[in-house]
């Protein structure tokens, strides 16, 4: 595993975009750190592809309504947080693919955003603490492909451009999360309850609280911290682009 440094102060101050698969993706994979930079004073914005209208295993639960119950779950989630907009592309969970449609789409939303900095999940992870869902996999991979090329050139999705008004913009950086070669490490000490409460908020995804707590502080908990009071960190990898 590669080294890992703390990030006490991004290098970049402006908006964030998180782009993942499934409504609690984000508190999940990011939640501490979100909190984080939302208090220090940076705009984050969320882009789901899909509702999770497949977040359930009763046979009997009708897809449309549980995707209506996930969608407001994340909407109280993301103002726990402090997140200014949650944007649903509407994509049928379990089903994404990498097409130009869905670039499209997450490219139309980097550009109103125009972000500093992209939060995605790892499109090369296929397991880490459980097997790594498809979608979280290509939701990564869109994300990717979104930001380069298709954000920053005229010459993908004029369309963009021609009717919508919506000119190019070059992400300066993305956090992936989720990766097997993390170098980055970002301390949500402080935060961390504030990522609790937010996933709580997924009543229909969350049962136990206190299974939840014991559960991410032995995953986030900074081995090079034990002894005093551990801190607790999320992992990212930090790609930097040229402008």
């Amino acid at each position: 595993m590669a080294s890992q440094a703390p990030t006490d102060g991004p290098p970049y101050q402006g908006p964030v975009l998180v782009v993942m698969a499934h409504p609690d993706d984000p508190e999940f994979f990011c939640g501490g750190t979100v909190a984080r930079w939302a208090d220090e004073g940076r705009e984050v914005v969320y882009c789901l592809l899909t509702r999770g209208d497949k977040g359930a295993d009763d046979p009997e639960v009708d897809p449309e309504t549980l995707a209506g119950q996930r969608e407001a779950e994340q909407r109280a989630a993301a103002a726990v947080l402090g997140v200014q907009k949650v944007v649903f592309l509407g994509y049928r969970d379990g089903e994404l693919v990498d097409d130009y449609a869905i670039r499209r789409d997450v490219v139309r939303v980097m550009r109103q955003v125009r972000p500093d900095t992209v939060v995605t999940s790892d499109p090369s992870t296929y397991y880490s603490f459980s097997i790594n869902h498809s979608d979280h996999r290509v939701a990564g991979q869109v994300a990717f492909d979104a930001v380069w090329p298709g954000t920053r050139s005229a010459l993908y999705y004029p369309e963009l451009l021609r009717d919508e008004g919506l000119k190019p913009h070059k992400v300066p950086q993305v956090y992936v999360a989720g990766s097997q070669e993390p170098d980055t490490v970002v301390d949500v000490t402080a935060y961390f309850e504030t990522k609790i409460n937010a996933l709580c908020e997924h009543k229909s995804q969350i049962g136990d609280r206190d299974s939840l707590v014991e559960r991410l502080r032995d995953r986030m908990t900074d081995p090079e911290s034990l002894g005093g009071s551990p801190r607790l960190v999320e992992r990212f990898k930090r790609i930097e682009l040229r402008r």
